[in-house]
């Protein structure tokens, strides 16, 4: 990409590329940190994804014929014009100066009259109707709108609502080195106001601040994750010595989360990808704590275990991640059905492999950052079916949905800044 392209230009090819299956909005945006204009590409990056299928609804409205398949850049441009215009507070001169101005750096200056147009016109109010469409108007793909809407009927447009909100910024406080009390004094100090989490380490940001900015964070004082994920600890039960396994493990937030709740953990870490697990080995090294790390594929078991079986088994799937659109709105643009029906399939074989790892008398905890119950109910009611040896085990915590196979946690619109991820927990033992 080039680097002398305007904001406009560049969050457009971003969004273009995404359209086209390549990459998602985190591998594009990680290569632009360095740009003085980073803080706009990221807002009208996320933003236009975030309200993708509202726009394209109301969009469609204005265009006399389809845009060609090879504009889809023009597309997107049109697409940012009009998010610029409903969420963001830019003078509409200056925002339709810089989107036709973009137009011409993409090297299409036969779209400058009719993005002028097009965005005069949706100023003037012509053409908007009331969404017929609740579809349209939840500003999600039809696939997923309808499995909320089937699957959590009573909680849905809470869910659909909190989905097209901006997400919190949450804490874990590492309690090997510092107290929440006072670690919450050093934020105070830095003019950072915050409020505990439900959770035992949790802290909640009123408003999101860069990392840099939070005190003593390269000291390993505190972690950026969310509140939901930060019961994973408490509901395996860990002890002194266990033995434990975290499964596709990388970034390896719950990895160290789980030596900073018990140090003499023996965990073993293993993930596939090793781009992410540089990160974890960064994310260890700077909370000074060490565990075993193997890049290999976690369902070959003979490839990297050694038949000493486990104490407790993390396995935080692989999912569709529809419980995490907030911080990832490029999951409505990118994910499809099918895509869910190949996560299934790879949980389905993860559960099956890793509980040979499982000592008898052992817990698995089976987690996913989605909402779809066919990859969280429906996928452990599967495995009890076909596994005799396995047992689902109560979660004794008030937050969250009780389901028959574990909980659930679900997106909601913040209620007292309690605001967390859809998470869902099944807790197996084996017997």
């Amino acid at each position: 990409m080039q680097k002398s392209l305007n904001s406009r230009a560049t969050a457009a090819i971003i969004l273009a590329d995404l359209l086209n299956s390549k990459g998602s909005l985190s591998t594009a945006l990680s290569k632009l940190r360095d740009r003085s204009d980073y803080s706009l590409i990221q807002e009208l990056s996320f933003g236009c994804c975030r309200w993708y299928w509202l726009i394209q609804s109301q969009l469609n409205h204005f265009l006399s014929r389809p845009l060609r398949t090879k504009d889809c850049d023009i597309r997107c441009l049109l697409t940012i014009g009009i998010y610029q215009i409903r969420e963001m507070e830019v003078a509409n001169y200056a925002l339709i100066n810089e989107t036709v101005e973009a137009a011409r750096e993409l090297n299409k200056p036969w779209a400058t009259g009719l993005i002028n147009g097009v965005l005069r016109a949706y100023l003037r109010g012509e053409k908007i109707k009331t969404f017929e469409d609740p579809t349209c108007a939840s500003a999600h793909p039809e696939w997923l709108y309808r499995s909320i809407k089937a699957q959590w009927p009573a909680q849905a447009e809470s869910i659909l609502d909190a989905n097209n909100l901006r997400p919190p910024m949450t804490l874990r406080i590492n309690a090997q080195k510092i107290s929440r009390p006072s670690y919450l004094d050093l934020l105070k100090k830095q003019s950072i106001t915050a409020s505990v989490g439900r959770t035992k380490t949790a802290v909640v940001l009123d408003t999101p601040c860069k990392v840099d900015l939070l005190p003593n964070f390269e000291e390993g004082f505190v972690s950026i994750q969310d509140e939901a994920s930060q019961y994973v600890p408490e509901i395996l039960d860990l002890k002194p010595n266990l033995r434990v396994l975290d499964a596709c493990a990388a970034p390896g937030g719950k990895t160290c989360h789980m030596l900073e709740y018990e140090p003499s953990l023996k965990v073993t870490a293993v993930d596939i990808n090793k781009n992410r697990m540089q990160r974890l080995k960064d994310n260890l090294k700077r909370q000074n704590l060490s565990a075993d790390i193997l890049i290999a594929d976690v369902k070959n078991i003979k490839n990297w275990w050694d038949e000493q079986r486990f104490d407790r088994i993390l396995l935080d799937a692989p999912c569709s991640g529809t419980g995490v659109i907030r911080r990832h709105p490029d999951i409505k643009v990118l994910r499809t059905y099918d895509e869910v029906l190949t996560s299934i399939e790879i949980q389905k074989q993860l559960l099956q492999s890793l509980w040979n790892c499982l000592r008898s008398g052992g817990l698995l905890l089976y987690t996913t950052c989605s909402i779809l119950q066919e990859e969280n109910q429906l996928q452990i009611r599967d495995f009890l079916k076909s596994t005799n040896t396995a047992k689902c085990e109560s979660i004794e915590i008030e937050w969250g949905v009780e389901c028959k196979y574990g909980r659930q946690f679900l997106p909601e619109v913040p209620t007292n800044n309690q605001n967390p991820d859809g998470f869902f927990f099944s807790l197996l033992r084996k017997t």
